[in-house]
């Protein structure tokens, strides 16, 4: 028999103005698994983490984390959980230290255990040389490294994220995703919502991709890539040296190639054939034809572009 799940969705429903914003979903998380959590613009993904962050009610289902339902003890949940919205607005005149000191004191924390925690957090985010910073004079980085320490006080085994990374420059975003590391590592479960999708793609074990309320795919990221083509085919990348030009004749005229994207230096196409023996063959004679390659490997289609694909798919009709 398989271990009860960390967290189980059934049926979660929330409607405005007769509105669905979420409408009868259901999936499982287990334990210290991350998942990331996309879907576009009025998806229903901030609703259903606000929901389980204990925020908001659904009109209709249940929500159990760790078998505790969170519509009827939301108190005992609170304490479970840590909730980072996608934006929050600093205190004027209040430094970082006296930050997470006031939310230290709202988590019921007293004495030498709140020193100890909020010294823990302020280390583990590192925010340490920052501490007497007002917090409205942090860069975007910066806060967002501040609202997650606030997130981490209680020491919740589930995370729920709102777009954490969003704004983020080059290296705040790699800082992030090394936090989150490392908060699996320590074993809690998290929940990322996030419109970049291939950094939802390096940090998750598993996808849930929602679109008009709807779950539309809740698996692996190799899944979510390979999408509804065909085993038989692949996506091919190839790098020339010199001109497309001759390439992208090639293509047009060889049996089995579909070009999917130009670039100044190659193109991404599918090839209706997947085996080593077949791809080499190809490669053989691409090079034969005096095509000048300097790459030529198999990949998988960007998370990118199987989210621009299942928008494209009509929604299921329920009966």
């Amino acid at each position: 028999m398989s271990a009860t799940p960390f967290l189980e969705v059934r049926g979660l429903t929330r409607w405005f103005d007769g509105v669905h914003a979420v409408n009868d979903v259901s999936f499982d998380f287990t334990a210290g698994q991350v998942v990331g959590l996309i879907g576009a613009n009025g998806a229903g993904k901030t609703t259903s983490m606000r929901i389980l962050a204990t925020l908001d009610l659904p009109d209709r289902g249940t929500i159990k984390l760790g078998g505790v339902d969170i519509v009827e003890y939301p108190n005992e949940i609170r304490c479970r959980l840590g909730w980072m919205p996608d934006h929050f607005t600093p205190y004027k005149d209040t430094t970082v230290a006296e930050y997470l000191d006031f939310f230290g004191r709202a988590h019921g924390l007293r004495g030498t255990d709140r020193e100890r925690r909020v010294d823990e957090v302020t280390d583990f985010t590192d925010l340490r040389p920052l501490a007497e910073r007002p917090m409205d004079r942090l860069s975007k980085g910066q806060t967002q490294r501040l609202c997650l320490a606030r997130t981490l006080l209680n020491d919740p085994e589930f995370l729920i994220l709102d777009e954490p990374a969003a704004g983020l420059d080059p290296k705040a975003r790699l800082e992030f995703k090394n936090l989150v590391r490392v908060l699996r590592e320590r074993g809690k479960t998290i929940l990322i919502s996030s419109h970049i999708l291939s950094e939802l793609g390096e940090m998750c074990d598993t996808l849930l991709f929602m679109d008009r309320g709807e779950v539309m795919h809740h698996g692996d990221t190799h899944t979510l890539r390979r999408g509804n083509r065909d085993a038989s085919s692949c996506m091919v990348n190839i790098i020339v040296d010199g001109e497309v030009a001759p390439l992208l004749q090639w293509l047009a005229v060889r049996p089995g190639w579909k070009l999917t994207e130009e670039r100044r230096d190659g193109v991404r196409a599918e090839f209706a054939g997947a085996g080593h023996g077949v791809l080499a063959a190809e490669l053989r004679r691409l090079v034969a034809d005096g095509v000048a390659v300097v790459d030529f490997h198999r990949e998988e289609r960007r998370l990118e572009e199987a989210f621009v694909e299942m928008l494209r798919e009509p929604p299921v009709i329920k009966k």
